[in-house]
């Protein structure tokens, strides 16, 4: 069950991605947890025959999980994971444009938009009848699938991953003679998550099988060569595997990031180093990408002639190895060999290995959101103390008050407003054992997973707001006349039909249309770096 911000976020998406009727179902799983069938009619008041039209519909496209275990009804709940992902589909389509060109752009959105399904499926729905044509979305879909951006649809990926961990937790514990031991549950847990990654491992490899080709020869030959190669399965079905498309996202702010701290030419650099073992980041669960040498990361440089503009040389003759080697060096901090330096690296380079630090990079993107909202409600005073605290740990008032050159009587505000914003926390620490607040010491720190949760509760809540503002534009009665009008076919051919009344109208809410999704794209980064990112654990950078 989610939190009250991240429900109402999923139910706007379903509303906008599936209308009224099915937010409803979707608001009632999300709000009351899993629910049965019988339990969705009376909280929804819904006819039975429409809950499974809507439950049907959100598991065709993955956003809702079922299971049915002996002896219980069905039980439904909603994937909020999946939900989160639908405002990145449009990202999905552009990132499938840009790796394998048009063809793979219209068989994502086609997924996208009905859900899994099989290739003759995507075919029929893309309309393609011309074999040549057909036999380009075959090699795009192939590309698809053998880069792993289209895994399987298999019966076990429709349950919640807990509910198969439970359920495998006790098939373990039933092979368990006697009273179980806490050694004996660990390993029934450890067991029961190696199940489940194998499992998920074997679907990654579902939807290719090997073809038999045979290559005409002479007449006079004794034996035809056979080759074998992979192909597409047409009897199985494909979902989008969100985890391949966000390694995208991460590469692209990553790079950002550098450009931002170095320059153009220090990120060409990088993202050279990333693309060189692209193939091999299949998820975000990656700490940092595998030891490559300099030659590799030059093979992935088109013209290294311009990164020489990047750097103050005092001669001009200068080669190419060495100029990416100087790159390397600043952006794996070469200089500064201390912990801070260690921390403000992009890449750890040693003996001749190049190696991506991703979790240092994530640490410091979600630092950099913290200070910039400390920043934006508290001021530089309170980057200051933000700063301070996650140096140095635990300091009382006092303490803070010296170190930071501010009176007194400024901090103790200030610190209360921070922690009201759940930015620092308290620490207490009692002198006696009645805990008397006369005689306790209560110390400041940085509760760091407190401060992210909290920032991204207001996140979700500022993308709720964006989706109900778009909706609300999007049905005032005036606005609302004039797109249904503009679907029409003779005013899609002939724009004249529209009067000039109606022509501002729409270009009014295409203009606004335009502003909101440039900021919910915007807001959206910020949930991926917190959320996404933060998959190593939240910890500090020094």
């Amino acid at each position: 069950m989610a939190d009250s911000h991240t429900g109402c976020l999923c139910t706007e998406i379903v509303h906008t991605h599936f209308g009224p009727l099915t937010s409803k179902v979707a608001s009632a799983l999300l709000t009351r947890g899993r629910l049965p069938l019988s339990q969705l009619v009376v909280f929804t008041g819904l006819k039975l025959r429409t809950i499974r039209a809507s439950l049907i519909s959100l598991i065709q496209h993955n956003v809702v999980w079922h299971v049915q275990n002996a002896g219980e009804p069905e039980m439904f709940e909603v994937n909020v994971d999946e939900c989160l992902m639908r405002l990145r589909y449009g990202r999905y389509i552009l990132q499938a444009e840009k790796l394998f060109g048009k063809p793979a752009a219209e068989i994502v959105q086609v997924i996208l938009q009905h859900g899994k399904l099989v290739p003759p499926e995507m075919f029929s729905l893309l309309r393609i009848t011309d074999p040549k044509t057909l036999l380009v979305y075959k090699q795009a879909l192939h590309k698809l699938v053998a880069g792993s951006y289209l895994r399987a649809s298999t019966p076990k990926s429709h349950v919640s991953p807990k509910d198969r961990l439970i359920q495998y937790e006790i098939d373990e514990k039933k092979k368990i003679v006697g009273f179980p031991t806490a050694k004996q549950l660990r390993e029934a847990k450890e067991v029961a998550e190696a199940r489940i990654k194998q499992e998920d491992d074997e679907t990654e490899k579902v939807g290719l099988k090997r073809k038999a080709k045979e290559q005409p020869g002479h007449r006079n030959s004794k034996k035809k060569a056979v080759e074998d190669e992979t192909v597409v399965d047409d009897e199985v079905y494909f979902r989008i595997n969100c985890e391949r498309f966000n390694v995208h996202i991460r590469n692209t702010l990553m790079t950002t990031a550098a450009k931002e701290r170095f320059n153009v030419q220090a990120a060409v650099v990088l993202e050279a180093a990333i693309r060189a073992t692209e193939k091999a980041q299949l998820n975000l669960s990656d700490a940092r990408t595998d030891p490559i040498s300099v030659s590799n990361v030059m093979m992935q440089l088109s013209d290294v002639g311009e990164l020489l503009s990047g750097l103050a040389y005092p001669s001009k003759k200068v080669s190419a190895g060495t100029c990416v080697k100087d790159y390397l060096g600043m952006l794996s901090s070469a200089d500064n060999p201390t912990p801070a330096g260690k921390a403000a690296a992009f890449i750890s380079f040693g003996s001749s290995k190049v190696q991506v630090e991703f979790e240092t990079i994530s640490r410091r993107l979600r630092r950099q959101v913290l200070e910039a909202v400390t920043r934006e409600k508290h001021g530089s005073e309170g980057v200051r103390i933000l700063r301070l605290l996650l140096g140095t740990g635990k300091m009382d008032e006092k303490q803070i008050s010296k170190v930071v050159l501010m009176a007194a009587k400024d901090v103790r505000p200030l610190l209360a407003a921070m922690a009201a914003d759940s930015i620092i926390s308290t620490q207490e620490v009692p002198k006696s054992a009645d805990r008397n607040p006369t005689r306790t010491f209560y110390l400041w720190y940085v509760d760091l997973y407190k401060a992210y949760a909290a920032i991204l509760e207001d996140t979700f809540k500022t993308l709720y707001n964006i989706s109900a503002r778009r909706r609300a534009e999007r049905e005032a009665p005036e606005v609302k006349a004039v797109l249904e009008k503009s679907q029409r076919t003779d005013v899609q051919q002939d724009e004249s039909l529209l009067t000039r009344i109606e022509r501002e109208t729409l270009r009014d809410w295409e203009a606004k249309e335009q502003k909101l999704t440039v900021l919910e794209s915007r807001v959206e980064e910020l949930v991926f770096i917190l959320r996404d990112l933060a998959v190593h654990g939240i910890e500090d950078l020094d």
